[in-house]
């Protein structure tokens, strides 16, 4: 009997298919430099064959019953559960984050499946709105959008693709998904054997283990796809967007943050640093909702500081599969010399360290900045790892505007004891996403989650999602004869 380590494979029409590209790719634990597996990249040419396979699939899915979709939807529900304690060892293996960190993300990845077993009545139901002509009757449809080009990250793999492949497939479209293949098991072979397991017909879902020198633009200038789903930066979601625009392709993009966490002159300290903790290192802080700034009024600055630095130097580091660990090894070797130049730049530019971190194999412990001015570079980056800037602010509302100072507008936190006044001003920071006297990284299915400004483009959540992966379509029927002017 095949385990899933066998399926290393690109999952196409129903089959597990060996990419035909003379490259193969090594799948590395983040942690020991480790193979977990190999696999061989597919080609443009499989790309391009998988969204004609896509399309003519979906034509048959896209007249499904909701009971078929329904079930479905449950059967992968089943799978994840059946196999849940596979699952979050391997999130974590392949992803560098902690055993805590992988619960989480299997927890958010089940959620998402249950909550679109409530989405497949959401097609084929018609309404009727009333016309101003004499004899005219108005339907309203909500169809399929068709095919959905899916692209997901490293960081939270299986969570970030599921919720756009449960959603678009409950919903009559079919997708052709490509995970980050650093991460291939949990952000798409689990997923697929998911639905070769509930009997999902072949075509509708297609998943294909490649990388960009292999297929180029290819899952975004193909012109079947009707969305492009991307979770990732902010440079390559302007590039998507750019060629999607040049298409008149819709888009779904979860970009990049900058996220700020906010200590107002009345907020209970030890709770903040308890939030602030979590919300920064969940993760090695490889989430683009992770607290990037900590924005703190000027009476509780130095309190808030001595406690913070303090519960950072204790965090456990180490091994990700050792259930103590809290900070595992970021994703790649690249991605940590990237963060440590950053550390190198703001301390040449003279930003006071307030707890130095080091580097132990790949893993890198917390690096705590304080006295940071909003302008400097560190608090413009966003530093996805355990690094973190400290900004004082002279009062509440110099707090909001520095919050506000930042091209990114994704997720952000108010730690307060006036809950109605933190509420007046978290209406005041522009991102989607604000939480009082929480921190900045939560998710939900039944709540609009996305970004403004340069964090991105729509809202997951239902139901705005099923906004975002149906077409509506107006039908009217003349009952009467109608007379016309000429």
């Amino acid at each position: 009997m095949k385990t899933i380590k066998d399926l290393n494979k690109s999952f196409i029409n129903g089959e597990w298919v060996e990419g035909l590209s003379s490259r193969r790719y090594d799948i590395l634990n983040p942690y020991d430099n480790s193979v977990i597996s190999n696999v061989s990249l597919a080609t443009a040419k499989q790309l391009e064959d998988t969204f004609e396979i896509a399309k003519q699939a979906q034509k048959d899915w896209a007249k499904a019953s909701a009971d078929t979709r329904r079930q479905v939807m449950m059967k992968v529900g089943e799978y994840l559960q059946e196999n849940r304690e596979e699952i979050i060892e391997m999130i974590a293996r392949e992803t560098g984050g902690s055993l805590i960190k992988a619960t989480v993300e299997f927890q958010l990845t089940a959620e998402i499946v249950e909550a679109s077993v409530n989405m497949v009545d959401e097609i084929h139901q018609m309404h009727e709105v009333p016309s101003a002509i004499d004899g005219k009757v108005n339907h309203i449809h909500r169809l399929p959008l068709g095919v959905i080009s899916s692209i997901s990250p490293f960081n939270f793999p299986m969570n970030l693709s599921m919720r756009t492949i449960a959603p678009a497939i409950a919903l009559g479209n079919a997708i052709v998904h490509k995970p980050d293949v650093q991460v291939a098991f949990a952000g798409g072979i689990f997923i697929a054997a998911a639905f070769e397991y509930a009997g999902l017909p072949k075509g509708i879902f297609n998943m294909i283990l490649t990388d960009l020198e292999e297929i180029g633009d290819g899952m975004l200038t193909n012109p079947i796809p009707r969305l492009i789903s991307f979770t990732g930066s902010t440079p390559v979601g302007k590039h998507i967007g750019a060629i999607a625009g040049q298409n008149l392709k819709r888009v779904a993009l979860e970009l990049g943050g900058n996220n700020p966490f906010v200590v107002l002159s009345d907020a209970d300290v030890d709770r903040a640093v308890d939030a602030a903790i979590f919300g920064k290192y969940i993760h090695q802080g490889q989430i683009c909702m992770a607290i990037n700034r900590l924005i703190v009024h000027k009476d509780l600055y130095e309190e808030f500081i001595t406690k913070f630095v303090e519960r950072a130097k204790a965090l456990p580091y180490g091994d990700q599969l050792d259930p103590k660990t809290v900070i595992g090894p970021l994703v790649n070797e690249r991605q940590l010399e990237k963060v440590q130049q950053v550390i190198a730049d703001a301390k040449a530019a003279g930003v006071n360290v307030a707890l130095e971190g080091e580097r132990v194999g790949n893993v890198l412990t917390p690096t705590i900045f304080r006295d940071v001015k909003n302008s400097d570079s560190i608090a413009q980056t966003e530093l996805f790892s355990p690094v973190v800037s400290i900004i004082e602010a002279e009062t509440d509302e110099d707090a909001i505007e520095i919050a506000n100072d930042t091209k990114y507008g994704l997720s952000s936190a108010i730690f307060s004891s006036d809950l109605e006044k933190a509420e007046r001003l978290g209406l005041q920071i522009d991102s989607g996403m604000t939480h009082i006297n929480d921190q900045t990284v939560n998710d939900g299915t039944n709540v609009p989650f996305g970004g403004n400004k340069m964090s991105g483009l729509g809202r997951f959540g239902n139901p705005w999602i099923v906004e975002e992966f149906t077409v509506t379509k107006w039908i009217s029927l003349q009952t009467n004869y109608r007379e016309f002017p000429f």
